[in-house]
């Protein structure tokens, strides 16, 4: 049944925690403590591969600190950011037996290593953990799909007012945002150019719609002027 999984899932154990008491309440606390047991901890320094493209895909990842970047480097040198993942976020959930893409580090980060062979048959003894996971997957795959979306149709101003939305909401922030990845990492993850995404926050910048205290914090001033930029 694992193997049946998409690519890339978020909040397998509840991410915040807010969810804690329901999960103890529906019996289900045994099944994520056994879960936990599975996983062993490993640490990475800035930018360092915690696995690469074409390795095999026999475990996966919970973030327990730190952002992690998806990526693959493209036959032309140019660099494609599938995803960020944060601390509660899992990852490395790949249906095929090898990576497609690779996980870096983006600052120093904490990772659990989950033994694919091991979780699956955890699930064999406790059915239902399936159910968690494929949850996990189809919120994944309903992420991929904002994505194309995005990239698709969205203007340069539009991607980056949406990724500064999306972040405040992963992060579970209204105002201030820490922002651990770099301007070129933004612009590989937004198809963008590094030159557009920084001409982009500068407007943003000027127009009041946010304030940049230094490169890794920004604050937003005005929603409603980013929501605007996206509904139009």
């Amino acid at each position: 049944m694992f193997r049946q999984f998409g690519t890339i899932g978020t909040e397998i154990f509840g991410g915040t925690g807010t969810a804690e008491p329901a999960i103890a309440r529906s019996g289900q606390l045994d099944e994520l403590v056994a879960l936990e047991g599975l996983g062993r901890p490993r640490s990475f320094v800035r930018d360092a591969e915690i696995y690469s493209e074409g390795d095999r895909a026999d475990c996966w990842f919970k973030v327990i600190s730190g952002t992690v970047r998806i990526c693959k480097l493209m036959a032309d040198g140019r660099r494609h950011i599938a995803e960020f993942f944060y601390a509660g976020d899992c990852f490395g959930l790949d249906s095929d037996v090898q990576r497609a893409f690779a996980a870096e580090a983006v600052g120093e980060v904490m990772v659990m290593r989950f033994s694919r062979a091991a979780t699956e048959r955890l699930i064999d003894e406790q059915p239902g953990l399936a159910r968690r996971l494929f949850d996990m997957t189809m919120r994944s795959l309903a992420h991929a799909q904002t994505r194309l979306l995005m990239l698709g149709r969205m203007t340069a101003p539009e991607r980056v007012a949406s990724f500064l939305l999306e972040l405040a909401e992963r992060r579970d922030v209204r105002r201030a945002i820490d922002v651990p990845m770099s301007r070129s990492d933004i612009a590989d993850y937004l198809g963008l150019t590094i030159e557009t995404v920084c001409r982009v926050l500068s407007a943003m910048k000027r127009d009041g719609a946010i304030a940049i205290p230094n490169p890794h914090r920004i604050e937003i001033c005005d929603r409603n002027a980013l929501e605007a930029l996206i509904e139009a």
